[in-house]
């Protein structure tokens, strides 16, 4: 972007500067530390100066929104077209009470539905197993058969809102649940929108909720970018999350690239599948962190796009422009959510969604102030949602396409962010003999990923207990009493209530209906045949979420047998 004979006026310049300005301050009054890092450690300078940079090529590096690298944002008006969807993270109790929550969320403004389940319904189990004793629908919403799921979207017209669903293990059976509820709201299965997590190389990586073993896992996974590809063409399959392996304690460049890492998996798959690249990747879409560090954080979202065009290219021989254009959803940090003067919270999270709207994202959950205490309040749920609507109607932010984007800083901690992260990535894909796939599943074997996050969650809290990292209200500025915000209580009635409605649905129901649709997908699943149809038809007789995972660990195996922890 400069020449030769520029930058070296410029490195004169700032010598002169260093000198003359800068080092008489430094003798006087010094710094406020030694040493400026981000909450990743990443150390930064002082200044950036166009010498930082002075590698960049404009075209070729950042280009034009809308067009490869896609640095500058995927699209080429980004919020002066339409601002990004406002889709707030929702469940608890029955699904009475969710769908409840959900009328409230959509009449104050909220543009797209988010569903979180209870630890149950994440892992498999009906609530009556007795492994659910206790948690259902504690932190999420209980879904047992389609029966929960008719009552949850009572009212609300599929084709005309587009639903996330953060679900992993089961995700399959809950997108199967929501196909059929499309077919019995006569909504043509090719105008269904939302978005499935279904992204089970993170489970083994970071978050540990799992049923079978890495490999049917896989196929899983797979299993559903086939059937949405055919059968509802405006749904995403996956949504590759990096948001908790970031929870889990990586830094920002971890995060980065082991979630790309995972969708790079994904698509070798669905490749090795017989899929044509260009018709499954238009559809995956990814789901970033966003902590405290601005520029950090900035950075790795415009990183992600640049080497998310340039792989899909070079790797994977994509096309069309949209297998290559990386759209993300981004949720503020859970982890930088404190208990301690809980209203701070809400700064944090105006911090962190700013950063994620001048990253470029497409979508936005802001976390409620109370969540470090309880699931949110309806109070706390407004005004993170209000925060959205503040920066998208109110900043000015949201009027210029990347306007972080020519920032030297900004460039340099791309460019940086980058580098760091493509290490990683061919790490992985020389851990598999050229296979990010198969790098991926020998790293979930020998624990690399574990080790990585681990030591670097470590090192972060070593900071903060040497007062290196400062977090208000925890180890400075602390209060000696502290008041808590009224939170969220969950009704008592709530799991017996749940148990009523599953025991009626059993009875109910054509039993051997339920037995011959288990039947079909057992033999579904020994043919190697995709088994979302048979899945479909079993939530359709009602067959339970427990009835049909358990087929998956009868057929497979249950991964904790297989590593020793039953």
């Amino acid at each position: 972007m400069y020449d030769e004979e520029d930058l070296e006026s410029i490195r004169q310049a700032t010598e002169e500067w260093e000198e003359e300005t800068l080092d008489p301050v430094l003798e006087r009054h010094g710094e406020r530390q030694d040493r400026f890092a981000t909450v990743s450690n990443l150390e930064v300078d002082r200044l950036y100066t166009p010498d930082d940079v002075a590698d960049l090529d404009y075209l070729e590096d950042l280009g034009f929104p809308g067009e490869e690298p896609y640095t500058r944002g995927p699209y080429p008006t980004m919020y002066r077209g339409r601002t990004w969807t406002m889709r707030q993270f929702a469940g608890f109790g029955t699904a009475e009470e969710t769908n409840e929550r959900f009328h409230y969320l959509i009449d104050e403004g909220q543009t797209g539905l988010s569903v979180a389940f209870d630890m149950p319904t994440l892992m498999g189990l009906d609530s009556d197993d007795p492994m659910s004793q206790g948690e259902v629908g504690k932190e999420g919403v209980a879904v047992d058969t389609l029966r929960d799921m008719e009552i949850l979207f009572d009212g609300i017209d599929l084709e005309e809102i587009s639903t996330s669903f953060t679900i992993n293990p089961s995700a399959p059976v809950i997108y199967a649940m929501y196909v059929a509820l499309a077919d019995r709201q006569d909504v043509p299965r090719e105008k269904v929108r939302g978005t499935l997590q279904n992204d089970m190389f993170k489970e083994f990586i970071a978050q540990k909720e799992w049923v079978i073993p890495p490999e049917p896992s896989l196929d899983l996974v797979t299993d559903v970018v086939e059937f949405s590809t055919e059968e509802t063409p405006k749904f995403h399959p996956i949504s590759v999350s990096g948001y908790h392996i970031r929870e889990a304690g990586s830094t920002a460049v971890q995060e980065l690239a082991f979630t790309l890492a995972d969708g790079f998996g994904y698509v070798e798959d669905a490749i090795d599948r017989g899929l044509d690249v260009d018709e499954f990747a238009p559809r995956l879409s990814f789901f970033f962190n966003c902590h405290n560090s601005f520029f950090e954080e900035i950075a790795k979202y415009r990183a992600a796009r640049r080497i998310y065009a340039q792989v899909m290219d070079d790797w994977y021989d994509a096309e069309k422009d949209e297998s290559k254009r990386l759209k993300f959803h981004t949720q503020t940090a859970g982890q930088s959510l404190t208990a301690q003067q809980p209203l701070n919270n809400v700064v944090r999270v105006t911090i962190q969604a700013l950063a994620g709207v001048l990253g470029g994202t497409q979508s936005l959950h802001t976390n409620s102030f109370d969540e470090a205490l309880a699931l949110p309040s309806e109070k706390a749920v407004r005004v993170a949602l209000r925060t959205q609507q503040i920066i998208a109607d109110e900043s000015g932010v949201a009027d210029i396409v990347d306007p972080m984007g020519g920032s030297f800083a900004v460039e340099a901690l791309t460019d940086e962010t980058e580098q760091r992260a493509m290490r990683y990535i061919e790490e992985i894909r020389d851990m598999g003999d050229g296979s990010v796939r198969d790098g991926i599943l020998q790293g979930i074997q020998d624990g690399y990923f574990l080790r990585e996050i681990q030591e670097a969650s470590y090192e972060y809290q070593e900071r903060v207990e040497r007062e290196e990292e400062v977090v208000v209200g925890v180890n400075k500025y602390t209060l000696e009493e502290d008041t808590s915000p009224e939170i969220l209580q969950i009704d008592e009635t709530t799991e017996e209530r749940q148990l009523a409605r599953l025991e009626d649905v059993k009875a109910d129901r054509d039993d051997d209906a339920v037995e011959a649709a288990l039947d079909e997908l057992r033999d579904v699943i020994e043919r190697g045949e995709n088994t979302m149809p048979a899945i479909v038809d079993a939530v359709k007789a009602y067959a339970t979420m427990g009835e049909i995972m358990q087929v998956f660990e009868e057929e497979h195996g249950a991964y904790s047998e297989e590593i020793g922890l039953a």
